[in-house]
């Protein structure tokens, strides 16, 4: 990346589609994140004296955190807008419905097969780790993601306690959690539902388990 790509203008539009990435609206993503609402308001990129207003190295770490973005991702939104270009970059895309059957997945969690969708990529930096999304269906997710969200897995990415997951049942079953523990022997996991109960799996009755990169609707 050179440094004509680090202007007001595209540091501020790269948080916008940050935002849109996963759902939210500008104000929606610094409450996420715990800052002010009106943090990134259009008002708030401008002093009044008329001199560009920057968002605050602070205040970028805590959105990344927020929405599990990493600053390479950040910094490929911002490669988009200085290109005046929309990411064209596709990943393969299929419903919760189908990723339970054989044939979609290899023994790690990564794509293979036919009847695949693609969609474009909210970010550029996608040629790793087998990146694909599923598609939500039903409400056994909500209120966090509803019926249409497109999750966004890195199947190779470590993963960590709090983190959101989906995990392959031998039995072929796939769901959306968060990972509460894990040990040598089981995982434990939480759901996004909160009228679901914590279930605990034996690691022996998981297929694979990757992380929720991004959500985008």
């Amino acid at each position: 990346m050179n440094d004509t790509a680090f202007n007001h203008a595209n540091i501020w539009t790269a948080v916008d589609r940050l935002a849109q990435a996963h759902g939210l609206s500008t104000s929606g993503l610094a409450r996420k994140a715990g800052l002010d609402p009106t943090s990134f308001n259009r008002s708030k990129r401008v002093a009044n004296d008329g001199k560009p207003r920057w968002p605050s190295t602070e205040s970028i770490a805590r959105i990344l955190a927020a929405t599990n973005s990493t600053l390479s991702d950040f910094l490929s939104l911002v490669e988009d807008e200085k290109n005046n270009t929309p990411a064209q970059n596709l990943i393969p895309v299929i419903g919760y419905a189908q990723a339970g059957r054989d044939g979609f997945f290899d023994d790690a969690g990564y794509p293979i097969g036919d009847g695949w969708d693609h969609i474009t990529a909210p970010f550029t930096d996608i040629h790793k780790d087998g990146i694909y999304a599923l598609e939500v269906s039903g409400n056994s997710m909500e209120p966090l993601y509803r019926a249409g969200d497109r999750l966004i897995i890195l199947p190779n990415a470590p993963l960590r306690r709090g983190d959101r997951v989906v995990v392959k049942t031998i039995k072929g079953e796939v769901m959306a959690k968060e990972l509460l523990r894990q040990t040598a022997t089981k995982i434990e996991l939480k759901s996004l539902n909160p009228a679901h109960a914590v279930i605990t799996l034996s690691l022996s009755d998981v297929t694979w388990m990757a992380r929720i990169a991004w959500v985008s609707q």
